[in-house]
């Protein structure tokens, strides 16, 4: 059934199914979060284009304001970090519309009918030459705060191989290793997609088209833009712009990166490992993606485009 055309009494909402702890992770800080009717949640395994899209939202909210601190404001919300007692008074406390991310597939999630979720992906192996950068670049305070907040029955984080390739096969060999699985977040979000309250994006659509898509998610969260806001808020959801004020958008301030909130907002490109991997590398990628998503979602997931997504 296409949900995007039920009446509310007629859809059958995902339900929270388990729990799931890593060492970056607590699912369970969901259990204790009071919905609001406007509440957007912001979806994705990692580094798919979350902060990116963090930024798009601050803006629409903001009305192309500059100086918007999406980080402070837009917390991923089962982080272990900060304390849950902390995190959630502080968003309790807020009086704006409120946008939170996580990177939890749907069965591990509160899904509420009164939120606007927005899932963003991207192929697999931009997502991992993405967060090795990320990983590689981590400060050695930075690993020592995650393990002192990580749970005792769980693999603590640690220092990368010294190069991507290897980074690479251990994410391929034991699913997504060292962050969290990855096909079954990608699954799960896609299984959910034609829900009313669900939009479904790609990186690839961000990048071909910024303008286009940023009118197409404040429509879907019935925002209204003026049109005196529409150059700055462009202007602001660049990369160039981004990069200059990268501390706006940096968790802790880009203090837990060697070379501070500007190695947190990298590249933004697609296809570095193309320059690494194998024929045979990729073709078993693609396999494993056919043989995990299906035809259909793997195709999406490697070029944006679908049948139900176009």
């Amino acid at each position: 059934m296409n949900w995007k055309n039920a009446l509310p009494g007629q859809i059958t909402w995902p339900q929270k199914t388990r729990e799931y702890s890593h060492n970056h992770v607590d699912s369970s800080v969901w259990n204790d979060f009071a919905f609001r009717d406007d509440d957007i949640i912001i979806a994705t395994y990692g580094k798919s284009g979350t902060t990116w899209l963090q930024q798009i939202i601050a803006q629409l909210i903001f009305e192309g304001k500059t100086g918007v601190n999406v980080a402070a404001i837009s917390p991923w919300v089962d982080f272990l970090l900060p304390p849950k007692a902390e995190k959630l008074a502080m968003l309790e406390a807020q009086t704006h519309r409120r946008f939170l991310k996580t990177h939890l597939p749907v069965n591990a999630l509160n899904f509420s009918p009164k939120a606007k979720y927005i899932y963003i992906a991207r192929d697999g192996r931009d997502v991992v030459w993405s967060f090795y950068n990320h990983h590689a670049k981590m400060t050695k305070a930075a690993y020592e705060r995650l393990k002192s907040v990580c749970p005792p029955s769980v693999q603590e984080f640690s220092p990368p191989p010294d190069n991507v390739h290897t980074y690479y096969q251990g994410w391929m060999a034991k699913d997504g290793y060292p962050m969290w699985p990855f096909w079954e977040n990608i699954a799960s979000w896609w299984s959910v997609r034609d829900l009313p309250n669900v939009m479904v994006l790609h990186f690839n659509d961000l990048k071909a088209d910024l303008p286009g898509q940023i009118r197409n998610i404040a429509d879907f969260l019935d925002i209204e833009v003026d049109g005196q806001n529409w150059d700055a808020i462009i202007e602001h959801c660049g990369f160039d712009y981004m990069k200059k004020n990268a501390k706006l958008n940096a968790p802790n301030n880009g203090a837990t990166w060697k070379g501070g909130a500007r190695t947190f907002i990298n590249k933004g490109t697609n296809g570095r490992w193309r320059e690494t991997l194998s024929a045979e590398e990729c073709a078993a990628y693609e396999a494993m993606a056919i043989e995990r998503l299906g035809v259909d979602c793997a195709h999406w997931l490697a070029t944006g485009q679908g049948p139900e997504i176009a």
